[in-house]
């Protein structure tokens, strides 16, 4: 693990005035030839085509691996500026060293085409969270697998987090970059943006600075977007968003007479509103007392002083107790609704003061983070740069 931890950061700080495709790189997943790629989309056949990426696509693919012929998902994409070239060579970097059940699964690339490259991913039945919660879609997510993809995520965040010896900030936490598979289990994925920062293990602020500034509007932690400081509550703050979204089914700029849904939702929790922002479809569906730790979690995560929120090893535990106190109180009341009366949380503002985590936190061992769920597949030759 600790080996590569190390290869992984320093590919990443070298990476950028190196070309990924030099004749004597050699990384631990597969090459595919340009030719493959047009077998594997029929020659990139509109009927095969997923969704856009920027400004690439993302085709449905079939390849042959040792025993049988798999779905993939191929992404294109048009190799036009440095900034696209460094996030391309950041993700196949990290992403072909690390398995983890919520980390998407890199199965190759394929640089050969100056001007078009390709990644190639384990294939997403579900696709997107994003596109569960647009205004049309008919068959809203039901409440208790909202809460078990809010879990996922914390779990995927909590690995990149503490799972290696140098924290990984995925820089990029947004519902499209979370995909979902055949029995919606979550992958994160879209790892261009990432940073390796310091030791995680380090006692002292998992702290860094960047002069460029890139994110999604709505998603980016405040020290971030201002002031370009990069830490590991950057992360939690852009999950605080998504676990706010997921309770609203609203996008952040779909908010109704508002103009941001982190402080709609502090001023609704503050005058006892909070009932305001509940998906009409969750009203009565949500468990009083799960509704509370969910909602307390979810606007410490979204303060806007860095320290003052949760790390993502918290985050994680208060979502699973969540989960399990809504279970509970499924089992015992049926088929019954909850009263919407009982919807109630801590009065203070995700600002003033912080969650009490620590009696459920106490109970649970710190070893018992997600680096024991981590498996690392260590490369079968050296990547070297000369």
């Amino acid at each position: 693990m600790k080996g590569i931890s190390e290869c992984i950061s320093k590919l990443l700080r070298k990476s950028g005035e190196r070309r990924i495709n030099q004749p004597h790189l050699v990384l631990p997943c597969r090459r595919f030839s340009r030719a493959e790629i047009n077998i594997a989309t029929n020659n990139f056949d509109d009927n095969l085509f997923l969704d856009w990426w920027g400004s690439g696509k993302v085709y449905k693919g079939f390849i042959d691996d040792p025993t049988n012929t798999i779905s993939v998902a191929i992404k294109s994409v048009k190799t036009n500026s440095m900034q696209v070239c460094h996030e391309l060579r950041t993700e196949v970097l990290v992403l072909c060293q690390l398995r983890h059940p919520n980390l998407v699964r890199l199965i190759g690339y394929c640089f050969e085409d100056e001007q078009v490259w390709f990644l190639v991913y384990e294939f997403m039945v579900n696709g997107n969270l994003d596109r569960h919660f647009h205004a049309t879609n008919p068959d809203p997510v039901p409440w208790t697998r909202r809460l078990q993809i809010c879990v996922g995520v914390a779990r995927g965040l909590h690995c990149l987090h503490t799972g290696l010896k140098h924290t990984i900030f995925h820089c990029h936490v947004k519902p499209s970059n979370i995909l979902l598979d055949e029995k919606w289990e979550v992958k994160l994925s879209d790892f261009g943006m990432a940073k390796i920062g310091p030791p995680s293990l380090s006692k002292a602020l998992i702290r860094m600075e960047t002069s460029r500034i890139i994110g999604t509007f709505g998603y980016m932690a405040p020290e971030y977007a201002i002031h370009g400081v990069l830490t590991d509550k950057s992360d939690v703050y852009s999950f605080g968003v998504i676990l706010l979204q997921l309770l609203c089914g609203r996008k952040p700029s779909e908010v109704e007479e508002q103009t941001d849904l982190v402080m709609w939702a502090r001023k609704c929790k503050r005058e006892g509103n909070i009932n305001e922002i509940i998906d009409p479809y969750l009203m009565g569906k949500i468990a009083p007392e799960c509704f509370m730790v969910y909602v307390d979690i979810a606007t410490s995560c979204v303060r806007n002083r860095g320290e003052r929120r949760p790390t993502m090893g918290e985050v994680q535990l208060c979502l699973e107790h969540a989960l399990e106190l809504q279970d509970s109180a499924d089992a015992a009341a049926g088929d019954c609704n909850y009263c919407v009366d009982e919807y109630t949380c801590n009065a203070s503002s995700g600002d003033a003061s912080p969650i009490d985590m620590v009696w459920w936190w106490e109970t649970v061992s710190e070893s018992t983070a997600s680096a024991e769920e981590l498996s690392l597949e260590p490369p079968s030759q050296t990547v070297k740069y000369d």
